[in-house]
């Protein structure tokens, strides 16, 4: 395997696995949160909120600090912070404490995050497609398995999720430690505003923003959905379970059925397809109660993983910026938009109604779709700029 990727691509790969671990595995021990403290899904949720907030803020400077100090540096600057959020999380003495500590870990994951793509694609001998495909599998193998290691510890005790993920990132850092090497190339130093600036260019923006919108409604899945009763009833051990299947199919989505699919029916016509389904699955969702909403909300992950793997790949693709400049673009805007998930669907879940949450992600999904078919020109013309004119049709 190491003819496919070199020791520093797999060392960066697992890191981004704990990582993304580090996302779902709160998930299962949400109804526990609401017993221990008697809060509400409003107060619960800005352990969510917190997190995606500083995450989209960091973005800003995560990419700017990596052309300065380089990646290698602000990657393990990021794993040390989440390593000690991740701790005190699990010492936190109330919600107010835990929020703060999940928004340190989300400072952490940000530095991590935007950083980790553009060393496994920087170092990767097989191109940038084969490398994203690596960060995707990691991505969804990491949602996968967060989910199952927190129900599990979530079972024992809610406390215990946040320390095995410490323990794990700490793994993940010694990793990197030894075998991710400077490459010696930095680029061009750049400020925050340079950033910003990225998000003039028309295509650009238009992927970012559409990727807003998609990326409230996968935190409506992934942060609202164990709130209700359907999943409340489950217990932590069930509800890691489902959402272990869940992250599967993300990764399997994202991993094989995007590398089928993308050759015949190119990037926009698969994302405009694919939209259009988690459309109609949120719609149903918003109908269903009990088992058959536990089962949908499964199988949304199968839409959530092609949907990442396009987004994640059009940011670098339509973008004529540097890598770093580029994902800190993309993932600043979108990251904006899903920090308010949590907390409005938690609130809407508290006043409006159960159902609600699920409604609005149906109703934002459709403008999405809609402001896909709508800039089809501006986001085939980004493509064609910058070399994935192969890929374009449809």
């Amino acid at each position: 395997m190491h003819k496919l990727f070199p020791p520093a691509v797999w060392a960066t790969a697992f890191a981004a696995l704990i990582a993304f671990m580090g996302i779902g595995i709160v998930d299962p021990i949400l109804g526990s949160l609401l017993n221990a403290w008697g809060i509400s899904k409003f107060a619960v949720e800005w352990l969510f909120t917190s997190y995606i907030a500083v995450m989209s803020i960091a973005m800003l400077l995560s990419g700017v600090l990596a052309t300065k100090f380089g990646a290698r540096r602000v990657l393990l600057t990021g794993l040390t912070l989440v390593i000690i959020f991740s701790a005190l999380s699990g010492l936190a003495p109330n919600i107010g404490f835990l929020a703060v500590f999940r928004g340190g870990w989300g400072l952490g994951n940000a530095f991590f995050t935007s950083t980790a793509l553009s060393i496994i694609v920087g170092a990767s001998t097989r191109g940038m497609a084969a490398a994203i495909t690596l960060y995707e599998a990691a991505l969804g193998l990491g949602m996968a398995s967060g989910p199952l290691l927190g129900g599990f510890l979530g079972s024992l005790h809610w406390r215990f999720p946040f320390f095995g993920t410490s323990t794990l990132m700490l793994i993940g850092l010694l990793f990197t430690l030894f075998l991710v090497k400077d490459s010696g190339k930095k680029e061009a130093p750049r400020k925050a505003r340079d950033i910003i600036r990225a998000l003039g260019h028309p295509a650009v923006r238009t992927n970012a923003l559409i990727g807003l919108l998609y990326s409230f409604v996968f935190f409506t899945v992934l942060a609202y959905s164990p709130l209700t009763p359907a999943f409340q009833q489950l217990g932590s051990m069930k509800v890691g379970v489902a959402f272990f299947g869940w992250g599967v199919l993300v990764g399997v989505s994202s991993v094989f059925v995007v590398n089928w699919l993308r050759p015949r029916l190119g990037p926009l016509r698969l994302l405009e397809w694919n939209l259009l389904c988690m459309c109609v699955l949120l719609i149903f969702a918003a109908v269903a109660k009990g088992m058959v909403l536990v089962c949908l909300v499964v199988v949304s992950g199968f839409f959530c993983g092609i949907a990442n793997a396009v987004f994640t790949s059009m940011a670098m693709e339509v973008s004529p910026f540097s890598r770093s400049i580029s994902s800190g673009s993309y993932n600043f805007l979108r990251w904006a938009g899903a920090a308010l998930s949590p907390i409005l669907c938690g609130w809407l879940g508290d006043h409006v109604g159960v159902q609600a949450p699920f409604w609005l992600g149906a109703i934002l999904l459709l403008i999405a779709w809609m402001g896909l078919r709508a800039s089809h020109a501006t986001l085939k013309q980004g493509l064609h700029e910058n070399g994935a004119a192969g890929a374009v049709h449809g």
